[in-house]
């Protein structure tokens, strides 16, 4: 899925990880290759994965399948736009577990579908 936003690069990042607390997950890591740049002085268009799950999440997930932890956390990729705007691109939680053929696996995934879209619509927004 992907999402736009009128959002700068750094203002959705940062509306990214304040609606992931918000909405009671956790922000696990995040990584990004343009912040890694600009460290050494190059300057790319911004990108950063943040990466998203919460303990009760990952134990369930397990319980369910050992073989899909590979994977959580859960990503949520954003990119900065030639125009300044940016976009926020993931996996829907369902599609990432569905190939595990795991009746729990799917339940969990349906219950953070919503989370997930929300966490994104709240972070775009005006």
């Amino acid at each position: 899925m992907t999402t736009a936003s009128g959002h700068g690069f750094d203002t959705l990042v940062s509306r990214l990880e304040a609606s992931i607390g918000q909405h009671k997950m956790g922000l696990v890591a995040q990584a990004s290759a343009s912040r890694g740049a600009a460290s050494r002085r190059v300057v790319i268009p911004g990108n950063a994965v943040l990466m998203v799950f919460r303990n009760d999440y990952a134990v369930r997930m397990l319980a369910a399948s050992v073989a899909a932890g590979i994977e959580a956390p859960l990503r949520l990729y954003v990119t900065e736009l030639p125009d300044g705007t940016t976009q926020v691109h993931y996996v829907a939680p369902s599609v990432v577990f569905a190939p595990y053929g795991s009746d729990a696996l799917d339940a969990m995934a349906r219950e953070l579908d919503p989370v997930f879209a929300q966490i994104v619509a709240d972070a775009v927004a005006p």
